[in-house]
């Protein structure tokens, strides 16, 4: 098993999401890993937990990550979250970015949960991701 691939998975996929130009219509530069300090954008994305286990086989290292991305907005309704969580999967499902080191396998959309949060006052879609990646 490796872990060694995870930071370079990270960069990776927030580089895929701060270049995309669909998703910078509706959020801006609005990608963080964690959440600032100060005011908020109205929508954002956050990049959360992420869960590896080792798919190391004969050929070399290797693991699978299960990436967490949540949308997060003060906009009323689901609408705004769920058009941002569309271009994520989108974007996500299938996509093979270059990695500092090592490669992506496979990357897949797993599963999303939407729900309202902060009293009600704000909105939340966590997305789950599958990638599995190789030490080669």
């Amino acid at each position: 098993m490796t872990y060694a691939l995870s930071g370079a998975l990270q960069a990776a996929v927030y580089d895929l999401l701060q270049s995309d130009p669909g998703l910078t219509v509706l959020i801006g530069d609005a990608v963080f890993d964690a959440v600032p300090g100060g005011s908020l954008p109205e929508t954002y994305v956050l990049l959360g937990q992420e869960v590896a286990k080792d798919l190391s086989d004969p050929q070399g290292a290797g693991a699978e990550h299960r990436l967490t991305l949540s949308v997060v907005t003060s906009a009323p309704g689901f609408s705004t979250a769920k058009g941002c969580a569309a271009v994520i999967s989108d974007l996500l499902h299938g996509a093979e970015p270059a990695l500092s080191r090592g490669r992506v396998v496979d990357m897949a959309f797993l599963k999303a949960t939407a729900r309202r949060i902060d009293g009600a006052s704000a909105r939340r879609i966590d997305l789950q991701f599958r990638a599995r990646v190789a030490d080669a």
